[in-house]
């Protein structure tokens, strides 16, 4: 299932003679807590960074035994195998033995990021109908105007105590219990249920068996390779309730035994990232795409004695100008991987194996077959773009939609689950992502990725964030416009706009550059980081439609 004996082995080899091998029964909490806390009661799975100084660390045994009276808690309350249990909290210890208690039980964590709104809350809760809910003061603030439209959510637990409608978490996590025999899960059981980012429409509940981690070890082995050796030491400023902060980092690093720091960051500070990493010594990171670009403005960012080994990204492209500035600041090569929530970590780079190509995303990880389609689901050739498709069965791979047995058939095409994502593959087999399908925008017969229009964009020294799209147009079907986003200091004018088109023109082409540009305040994120470039494509829609009929055509 593993790397195990294999560090001599080059990429091409490993594919060959790796097999998957997981064991019967398989639970999440077992892997990634029991085997350690038996072994080591004292060992560290937790380290809390304080900005004042200092780590405070939870073991493994604290997690075993607090998610064993949380599990006792939960079945006491009526929740039973299959029902979903949603977890809206931050970075926390109680997160993670919420998310064990869960799996201990057979029931469906339903993880819920802390940002969240009430719409985005309203929606996940009601069609994963959720019976229980583990959160604290802010969250229940926020359930409050809700709670009348979810009939079925009625069990509230709260790390903040009790408040009359929700008990006291810590009370329970106190008070001993029974040992908890954790029910022997097969790799097929339901254990976790991530809802989509929402980037193209309503997000929807993507089901998995306890099989998903096993699914990313791998890809996680691969890219931070050596991983678990001593001193080890994992961090992700990402959001736990994502899939890239939970499975790109989170259960790896604890089904490994590395110790993963969590940090008070409400908001990501570039230059807290830094100060966190070197003073925690952390030595694996997954830094997304998008923090990876903030951290730009950290002025002599080589002043923080870091520790890094590697460092992963995942969620968007990188590009290989964020790849080169990144790595650069780090002092280690940015591996970049890919995934997405419904099949995660099937693509990837390690420049410490020899599997780097700036700008690429990498190649197809053991254990993962990945080509490029065509529209009629036919592989095609290098350096032909299509979509990126994963051959099915593969254990990352989801059981299906949540309630959406028509959604689930149409992201498959024989034995290919479709990932909605174009890319291109050239002759090594490195994959180069293009963008989303419905990103992809069509100028005057050219294809047009925005990823590296945006990438383009960012190397301006005005330009802080950027997005691109395609706004409709009756000359060339679309023009690509960009929204962006200043750094401090610098004020939006004709001039700057103008300059940062010439910028676009002079590196890239002249079909490519950005014919206009909006600046805005601030950039629309998913909670994993992602730009909601729907927001704008509707926006340069509504400005077409507004323009017409009678006016000329953009030129």
């Amino acid at each position: 299932m593993l790397l195990d004996g294999a560090e001599g082995l080059d990429h091409a080899a490993l594919r060959a003679a790796f097999r998957w091998r997981i064991p019967q029964p398989f639970n999440i909490a077992s892997v990634c807590c029991d085997r350690h806390a038996l072994a080591d009661p004292q060992r560290p799975a937790l380290l809390g960074w304080r900005p004042e100084g200092g780590l405070a660390p939870t073991s493994f045994a604290t997690l075993k035994t607090g998610s064993e009276r949380l599990g006792q808690a939960l079945l006491a309350r009526g929740i039973a195998a299959g029902d979903r249990v949603a977890i809206l909290l931050p970075q926390s210890p109680e997160t993670v033995i919420a998310h064990l208690a869960v799996y201990r039980i057979g029931a469906i964590a339903v993880p819920l990021a802390a940002l969240f709104g009430a719409d985005a809350l309203e929606h996940r809760l009601a069609d994963s109908g959720a019976k229980a809910i583990v959160t604290d003061a802010a969250g229940l603030a926020r359930l409050r105007p809700i709670l009348g439209r979810l009939p079925m959510l009625d069990r509230f637990l709260s790390v903040d105590g009790d408040d009359g409608a929700a008990e006291d978490l810590r009370r329970i996590l106190a008070t001993p219990t029974a040992p908890l025999a954790t029910l022997p899960s097969g790799p097929d059981d339901p254990a976790l249920m991530i809802y989509t980012s929402g980037t193209t429409g309503l997000a929807k509940g993507a089901l998995h068996g306890h099989r998903v981690l096993a699914g990313h070890l791998p890809g996680f082995a691969f890219t931070h390779r050596g991983i678990g050796a001593a001193g080890d030491v994992m961090w992700t400023p990402a959001d736990w309730a994502w899939a890239g902060g939970l499975l790109n980092a989170l259960l790896p690093a604890l089904f490994f035994g590395v110790p993963v720091v969590h940090g008070p960051f409400a908001r990501f500070d570039p230059e807290g990232a830094f100060r966190l990493m070197a003073e925690a010594r952390v030595s694996r990171a997954f830094l997304p795409p998008t923090a990876l670009r903030m951290m730009r403005a950290v002025d002599a960012p080589r002043r923080f004695a870091l520790a890094l080994g590697t460092v992963g990204a995942a969620g968007e492209a990188l590009g290989a100008e964020t790849f080169e500035q990144a790595s650069a600041a780090l002092g280690v090569p940015v591996d970049e991987f890919y995934g997405q929530t419904e099949c995660n970590y099937v693509l990837g780079s390690s420049a410490a194996r020899g599997v780097s190509r700036p700008g690429a995303i990498g190649k197809a990880l053991p254990g993962h077959e990945v080509v490029i389609l065509d529209a009629d689901g036919t592989p095609v050739p290098a350096g032909t773009p299509g979509e990126i498709a994963v051959r099915a069965p593969d254990p990352v791979m989801f059981l299906g939609y949540w309630n959406a047995p028509a959604a689930t058939a149409a992201k498959f095409r024989g034995p290919f689950m479709l990932t909605g994502d174009q890319g291109v593959a050239d002759a090594d087999g490195y994959i180069r992502f293009l963008g989303r399908t419905d990103d992809v925008i069509t100028s005057a017969g050219y294809r047009i990725g925005p990823g590296e229009i945006e990438e383009c964009l960012i190397t301006h020294p005005a330009v802080a964030l950027a997005a691109a799209v395609g706004k409709p147009d009756p000359l060339r079907t679309e023009i690509v416009k960009a929204y962006v986003v200043l750094k401090p200091g610098f004020a939006p004018s004709e001039e700057l706009a103008q300059a940062i088109r010439g910028h676009v023109r002079a590196r890239l082409s002249a079909h490519e550059y950005p014919r206009e540009i909006a600046f805005v305040d601030e950039m629309p994120l998913t909670t994993s980081g992602k730009v909601i470039r729907r927001i704008f494509r509707d926006r340069a829609a509504a400005e077409a439609s507004a323009a017409r009929p009678g006016g000329p055509p953009t030129v």
